[in-house]
């Protein structure tokens, strides 16, 4: 299961985020599209040296090394621009992953990639009128991309997780869900529990 971060600063965010990460939050994006450079670094050396490995960057990823994190998220827009630089994601590093909207985007995506988010599944709770334009249960049947695992995101909650592994998708990414939320951790816990449940069932 994967978490983004709020893209706006909250209260007592890295005392979360560390709960989180402490209760075994497996990948923490950290998508701060406002963050400066230096706004992004302090972020970052505020999260604990022990969390750095779980940690995926959406910008600033020149910063990356210095902080010992090698997991990159390159946005659709990143990932279109240069299509011919065969350079344009050549830092190395343990984990690409990146976004996509659609399943013909999903399927199009070259192997560098572990893992993209494929969103809206269901409307967003972060986003005003962001919602599916298509039924991505129907469309994920058409999915011929098998290296790159797929993950919903957009309106994912507590009841709707295990429907949306049953229809086929690889794992969920949270943001509106926890962050919309009064107490972020018993809410992703509930989360992390119906994940584990599912996963065991598979087994």
């Amino acid at each position: 299961m994967i978490v983004i971060t709020n893209p706006f600063t909250i209260e007592d965010e890295i005392d979360i985020l560390h709960s989180l990460l402490e209760e075994g939050l497996s990948l923490l994006h950290i998508r701060k599209p406002d963050f400066s450079e230096l706004e992004m670094a302090q972020f970052i050396d505020q999260i604990k040296q022990e969390f750095r490995n779980k940690l995926v960057l959406h910008n600033q990823h020149h910063l990356a090394e210095g902080f010992g994190i090698d997991r990159f998220h390159f946005s659709e827009k990143e990932r279109k621009s240069n299509l011919n630089d065969p350079a344009r994601f050549s830092k190395p590093c343990r984990s690409k992953s990146t976004s996509t909207h659609s399943i013909e985007d999903f399927n199009s995506l070259e192997n560098e990639f572990d893992y993209a988010f494929l969103s809206p599944v269901f409307k967003s709770i972060s986003k005003e009128n962001y919602h599916p334009k298509n039924d991505l249960f129907k469309a994920i049947k058409s999915k011929t991309n098998s290296k790159t695992k797929v993950i919903a995101l957009g309106g994912i909650d507590i009841e709707n997780i295990q429907k949306t592994l049953e229809n086929g998708f690889d794992d969920v990414a949270l943001l509106g869900s926890i962050w919309n939320h009064e107490n972020p951790l018993k809410q992703f816990k509930l989360c992390q529990k119906i994940v584990h449940s599912y996963s065991q069932l598979q087994v």
